[in-house]
């Protein structure tokens, strides 16, 4: 639209003879007067030059998409153009992190919001508030703005709106780690939303409980509520994506139980939909694969996995952790394993779910080396043991003690001498369990006998 403008504008000059500086203030003054008429009335024109401008003065499209928004006609097709400035506008304001004028766009937006449909107002309210969230360090802004957001469908009896608000403030305050507030918000809106039976709304909100719980540590709850999700899920058709997150909360959960295979299963087919949508959790569910694998003592599969799943967008930092963990579980190396701790301490002690199984991981690496290290002794003394581990002696006596007590290998700590005495691997005297086997067999023949004389009596 604006080269057709410019091109009836050199057309005008030229007839009218314009030229120097006369020529350019003939077209500041025809250019001013376009967008001023087109303004005047909102057009597609006025819509497509504002567009064009979001680039190159992203400052006077924001203008000219506001004076659009600001006009008071209100039929059906000025509203359209309103919806599509609307969404150009909140993209301009995220792409240039003016979360104030997002804030203050959506209260502007209210008597708009009186003239077109609810399902529309909803589309438009949760646009604005994923806008917001696209700006980084905005947690308690988009908290504030959602709190505001209810309040006002409230006092407008917009229910359904105000239901998806709520459960957006909801895994907000959950991200703000204020679960108590969360959890009682989630409380009353799953019961309201199972009143009305919006299950898709369901799905969501179950999920978010189990995630609340889960942050807890309130494993049964949260077994609960992922069933409440999946029995919800089951009647309806559920997006990939919303299925994706299922799979994997259900893999995290049973990872959490110790049943890593399957676990393992639905992290794989988490990352199968993820992968398919291109959506960005789909490294994460690869991740927390490799983490099954290493927890089965399946370490040397790592490697393999990684070169038959991972393409290029997902090969990174993340993936690079959890081999490096797996190389030095392999090598049953306390000292690799703690420098790739150190090395990758973002993507595996700040990720929750991976921190939760490091040390499990961390403990199962110890008794390996120590098995290994008292292996080729009967007696040995326990500050030995420390300096070939390089650990304190009250650690090492006490992990001793409590692999002897889970029957880990066979042996006894004499604390007055210091030392760690390992008692040779007596074989089980074969008779004992034919014996076993021979009573057993005894008794049931016994049985039989019984109850034929039972019925021969009889």
């Amino acid at each position: 639209m604006a080269s057709i403008a410019v091109e009836r504008l050199a057309v005008s000059v030229s007839n009218e003879g314009f030229k120097g500086k006369d020529a350019a203030a003939a077209a500041a003054v025809v250019t001013s007067s376009s967008l001023s008429s087109s303004v005047e009335y909102p057009t597609n024109e006025a819509l497509a030059m504002a567009l064009e401008n979001k680039d190159s003065n992203p400052t006077e499209a924001i203008a000219l998409l506001r004076e659009i928004l600001d006009h008071p006609s209100s039929t059906s097709e000025v509203l359209r153009i309103k919806e599509q400035a609307i969404t150009a506008l909140s993209d301009i304001l995220s792409r240039e992190k003016k979360a104030e004028e997002l804030r203050s766009l959506l209260t502007d937006l209210r008597p708009y919001f009186n003239l077109v449909p609810k399902a529309k107002t909803a589309k438009i309210v949760r646009g604005i508030i994923d806008a917001v969230a696209k700006i980084p360090g905005t947690s308690d802004l988009q908290i504030s703005l959602c709190r505001e957001m209810v309040e006002w469908t409230r006092s407008e009896k917009r229910m359904f709106l105000r239901q998806r608000v709520e459960a957006r403030l909801a895994a907000l305050l959950m991200e703000n780690k204020e679960y108590v507030e969360a959890l009682s918000l989630l409380t009353n809106l799953v019961r309201e939303v199972r009143r009305l039976d919006d299950k898709l709304l369901l799905v969501d909100i179950d999920l978010l409980e189990c995630k609340l719980h889960f942050s807890l540590k309130n494993l049964p709850k949260a077994k609960a509520a992922l069933t409440a999700a999946r029995t919800a899920a089951n009647a309806i058709y559920v997006p990939p994506a919303q299925q994706g997150t299922i799979d994997l909360q259900s893999g995290i959960l049973h990872a959490e139980e110790k049943d890593y295979k399957t676990g393992f299963s639905y992290f794989f087919e988490a990352f199968e939909a993820f992968n398919a949508l291109e959506d960005p959790r789909a490294v994460f569910c690869l991740k927390y694969m490799l983490l099954c694998k290493i927890m089965t003592n399946q370490a040397d599969d790592v490697g393999s996995l990684i070169s038959s799943k991972a393409r290029l967008e997902y090969t990174g930092v993340e993936l690079d952790a959890m081999k490096a963990v797996a190389e030095a579980y392999s090598k049953r190396s306390l000292k690799d394993f703690e420098e790739a701790v150190n090395t990758f301490r973002d993507q595996l002690e700040h990720d929750p779910i991976v921190h939760r199984h490091l040390s499990s991981l961390y403990d199962t690496l110890l008794e390996q080396n120590l098995c290994r290290l008292i292996e080729p002794f009967s007696r040995v003394e326990i500050f030995h043991i420390s300096e070939l581990i390089g650990l304190p002696v009250d650690a090492v006596e006490k992990k001793l003690s409590q692999m002897i007590l889970d029957k880990k290998f066979a042996g006894t700590l004499d604390q007055g001498a210091g030392c760690l005495i390992i008692f040779d691997d007596v074989k089980p005297d074969g008779i004992y369990p034919s014996t076993l086997e021979t009573i057993s067999n005894i008794s049931r023949v016994v049985d039989s006998l019984y109850s034929k004389s039972a019925k021969i009596m009889a």
